[in-house]
């Protein structure tokens, strides 16, 4: 039978994102295979100074050398800098001249997580326990009964600091936090879900046992941690003062489902667009444009402080660059292209209230272009131009990248941000473009192995 002329008009006028593995089969088992490298990356990145020591290394097994704005530099050079620990920017050399503009491809490293106070530890009923503060937007009540893992730095009076990791290992202990049980609740249970588990209930057991002979010594629980503490580190509980310790979920990234199509794991936000970041920055040999990948610290505060993008250091590391070919940074920033690359909400069917179903990402469409965030009417948002939109979407067809376009959330639901409104105040052209995730800033985030592989190549085709 012919077909009608409404459905060939529907046919050419109308659009649907299609499911990746039905219009291009063969991503499935790149997908998975790609998948495999991320995983591990996450298992051994947990924290932002993990991350940026990881990427250090993989950068200096792939010929890439510290930037040093006095020496020169030719199309292809790979160039890096860490920024105190917590961030960092590599570049490949353009062949194209500097003053036609940069691409910058720009993910941050933080994720939700517990941090210690400064003075964490103390005694209460013969239990020790640390407390904490929590980092970034989270649900509290998801923080307690699982394994969590601690993670960090602590100086030391002489200068020297250690570096802690203890929960990953399968021989390590875990640390806990409590929750009533539901025989006991009843009083709890009348609490909104926003304070089921209040912020100074984020408790973490460290022990039960006294130290020994200590009849005349009071918190004697408390003591045998510090002597622990002391024996395996050489710290004391002053050093607390000069330390930066997080409290992380104590899992592993795994695949979800009988046919392995997700993965679920901590820090999907955002270390799901840092990795195929970098991935997609080693294998840009010959670039036209000099790219630039920014692994960023603290955009789940707001991009605060001296590692988040709400500070100089990266148009710093712009106009040093710009200077190594006497060009003039406002210039290089005015010509610059930049993706910042942070994840969306994927529509959860379970919760659909929240969503507009006609303006949300869905699993297994490709990454997600977000032309605005914010809140409200736009609120603390950087708002693509249609001739930007254009330009990033052209340049995905042309490689033919599967991609969607999304919202965060329906209008007056919520809201949130990225780094992109810190880009766009060095003026230059941005937009969101990241991988859908399911139960975002939980300890246990989802995502789909198609739409982390379309980044990698949305990522890759922008530094063509």
């Amino acid at each position: 039978m012919a077909e009608s002329k409404a459905k060939a008009l529907q046919k050419e006028l109308s659009y649907e994102y299609p499911h990746i593995a039905k219009a291009t089969p063969e991503h499935i088992e790149k997908a998975a295979e790609f998948a495999k490298g991320y995983k591990n990356f996450l298992n051994k990145s947990k924290t932002e100074r993990e991350v940026v020591k990881e990427v250090t290394s993989l950068l200096e097994a792939n010929g890439y050398t510290v930037f040093d704005p006095k020496k020169s530099y030719k199309p292809g050079d790979k160039i890096y800098k860490v920024n105190r620990k917590k961030a960092i920017l590599a570049s490949t050399i353009g062949t194209e001249p500097i003053t036609e503009g940069i691409r910058i491809n720009g993910a941050h490293i933080d994720s939700p997580r517990l941090d210690l106070r400064p003075n964490p530890l103390y005694e209460k009923s013969e239990i020790s326990y640390f407390k904490t503060h929590y980092y970034g937007g989270v649900k509290k009540y998801q923080w307690a009964t699982i394994p969590l893992s601690m993670h960090g730095v602590i100086f030391k009076k002489d200068g020297s600091f250690v570096e802690i990791n203890i929960g990953e290992d399968e021989e390590d202990p875990v640390f806990y936090i409590s929750d009533l049980l539901p025989h006991l609740s009843k009083k709890q249970d009348k609490r909104t879900l926003d304070e089921g588990i209040k912020g100074e209930e984020l408790n973490i057991f460290l022990g039960t046992l006294p130290f020994d002979d200590s009849d005349d010594v009071k918190e004697s629980v408390k003591l045998k941690t510090l002597e622990i503490l002391n024996k395996m580190f050489g710290i004391t509980e002053r050093d607390f003062a000069r330390a930066e310790i997080e409290f992380v979920p104590a899992l592993k990234a795994r695949d979800v489902g009988f046919d392995r199509s997700l993965v679920a794991g901590y820090g999907h936000d955002d270390r799901v667009c840092a990795y195929p970041a970098i991935i997609a920055e080693i294998e840009a040999k010959a670039p036209k444009h000099t790219t630039l990948t920014i692994l960023a610290d603290k955009e789940e505060i707001g991009s605060e402080g001296n590692t988040g993008l709400d500070s100089h250091y990266v148009y710093d590391y712009i106009e040093y660059l710009s200077q190594c070919f006497n060009a003039d940074v406002k210039e290089v920033c005015e010509k610059s292209a930049c993706l910042s690359s942070d994840v969306n909400a994927a529509f959860d069917p379970t919760f659909p209230d929240v969503y507009e179903p006609n303006n949300s990402a869905y699993l297994n469409k490709g990454c997600v272009l977000t032309k605005y965030t914010g809140a409200r009417g736009k609120s603390s948002s950087s708002d693509a131009s249609a001739e930007f939109m254009n330009k990033v979407i052209s340049i995905m067809d042309e490689n033919k990248v599967h991609w969607q376009i999304g919202e965060l959330g329906a209008v007056d639901v919520g809201g949130g941000g990225t780094i992109a409104k810190f880009v766009a105040m060095m003026n230059i052209d941005v937009v969101d473009l990241g991988v859908p995730v399911i139960s975002m800033h939980s300890p246990y985030e989802v995502i789909s192995k198609l739409d982390l592989y379309n980044t990698y190549l949305a990522f890759k085709a922008f530094y063509l």
